[in-house]
């Protein structure tokens, strides 16, 4: 892909929770189509957020985008932290002046998650942690930097979490990562009112069953040997590596008609479909399709969702 076919070259993009992920592979995508990405995590090559995974750091995500042919700028942040999200963005004021693209990835919560345990069983520090990790972050991030976002029209915000609007209108096994989960999804609601009067776009976006890092540790696998785990778990054969729901972010990023999709909620399946991309195996994975269908009791296959 040469400078002059890059669809996001001379573009601003910040990744807020790109240290492992999802938010890793956005970056990547968005550097690969030539976006300048600014990653911010916790974890650096110096220390180790809650979460406890010191291999994956903001310094090699920012590496891996400039090596797909961005430019990726790694600043440690604590997006609890209004000061340290406000230098975030003044930051990016002074060197670039502008944001094209904002993604809330910041999550970080999984260690927290008890599925199946009632309110007054669940540890309360926990639960409300989980709330301010996946949303208090966003909103923080949303209410600083967007007003460099709209400095320009045409700007984009990818609320990302899990499920989409349709499918969290089932309970998902906790209360605090129910109302975690589903608040991105109406934050890109509401901040998509207030963006489309200045020319931009809000959406939330979610992955399929997601082969982060963190969950092929948790099966004994690797990106390489995946489908072993599949004996154990049958339906992991719909799931999908970050370079997937990556490449919807970057295909939304890049289309100049992506007000179509305001205030809506995505999946990576359906962008796929939208806009013809695959997964990093070549394939087309709609999880939340074959979720549903097993759901009605129709006995799906796998391969008929990927």
């Amino acid at each position: 892909m040469t400078t002059r076919t890059k669809p996001l070259d001379g573009r601003i993009a910040l990744v807020a929770g790109a240290t492992r992920g999802a938010g890793r592979a956005i970056a990547v995508q968005l550097g690969t189509a030539g976006a300048t990405v600014y990653v911010t995590g916790r974890t650096t090559r110096t220390q180790v957020s809650e979460v406890g995974r010191p291999t994956e750091t903001i310094e090699e995500t920012a590496e891996l985008v400039t090596a797909a042919g961005g430019e990726g700028i790694a600043v440690p942040t604590d997006h609890l932290q209004v000061a340290q999200v406000q230098a975030l963005v003044d930051r990016i004021d002074r060197e670039h002046g502008r944001l094209d693209i904002l993604v809330n990835d910041v999550w970080g919560g999984e260690h927290l998650i008890k599925f199946g345990t009632k309110i007054w069983e669940h540890d309360l520090d926990e639960g409300l942690r989980m709330l301010e990790l996946g949303v208090k972050t966003h909103l923080i991030t949303s209410r600083l930097a967007l007003p460099l976002l709209v400095r320009n029209p045409g700007g984009l915000v990818v609320e990302v979490t899990d499920g989409t609007a349709e499918y969290n209108t089932r309970y998902r096994e906790n209360i605090f990562f129910d109302l975690t989960k589903n608040a991105p999804i109406r934050m890109a609601f509401a901040l998509g009112h207030d963006l489309e009067d200045v020319g931009g776009t809000a959406v939330s976006i979610t992955p399929g069953w997601l082969r982060s890092e963190e969950m092929l540790d948790t099966f004994g696998v690797g990106e390489e040997n995946w489908r072993d785990a599949i004996a154990k778990i049958p339906d992991f054969a719909v799931a999908e590596s970050p370079v997937y729901v990556a490449r919807a972010v970057a295909a939304l990023a890049a289309d100049p008609d992506r007000a179509r999709w305001n205030r809506q909620s995505l999946s990576s399946g359906q962008l796929a479909k939208e806009y013809g991309f695959t997964d990093a195996d070549g394939s087309q994975p709609d999880a939340w399709g074959y979720i549903v269908a097993k759901e009605r009791g129709e006995n799906p296959s796998a391969e008929d969702y990927r």
